[in-house]
């Protein structure tokens, strides 16, 4: 305020701060309505968070244990599975669309595994490349 009150326009304003003309003029009008207490930040509109800050790095530490520490049969964490835990820990529910949300604002990515055989023979797959492949793919050049 103190630049607008010096004389400054509200274009050099915005300028000079780095921020939309716009903004600038919502400033001084709340300024001129409500003086200092006009330009104090608001709360965040809408609903609070089920969960609170230090919840969502419980769900961390949690979630980092695998799926398995919380009796499930395999490896993958799930969206669903992930609003089990949820749920079970803190008494929240989320529908498993949201928990992604969440795991995304905690950093979180989707990693999908490979999918590979439990029976596979590695070194038969080696042999195979090494003896069969070659002549495969030879005769599949020689061909229309």
């Amino acid at each position: 305020m103190v630049m607008l009150e010096k004389g400054l326009r509200v274009a050099e304003v915005a300028r000079r701060v780095g921020v939309a003309r716009g903004s600038v003029s919502r400033w001084k009008t709340a300024y001129e309505e409500a003086g200092e207490e006009g330009l104090k930040s608001k709360r965040h509109p809408g609903r609070k968070p089920k969960l609170s800050a230090k919840q969502r790095e419980r769900l961390v530490k949690l979630l980092q244990k695998g799926p398995l520490w919380h009796g499930y049969r395999t490896v993958l964490w799930t969206l669903p599975r992930i609003a089990e835990v949820i749920e079970k820990h803190y008494g929240v529910r989320y529908h498993p669309a949201h928990v992604w949300r969440i795991l995304r604002a905690l950093g979180w990515s989707c990693q999908k595994p490979e999918r590979r055989a439990r029976d596979r023979d590695e070194e038969a797959i080696r042999r195979w490349r090494l003896d069969h492949w070659p002549h495969i793919k030879k005769r599949s050049k020689a061909r229309p």
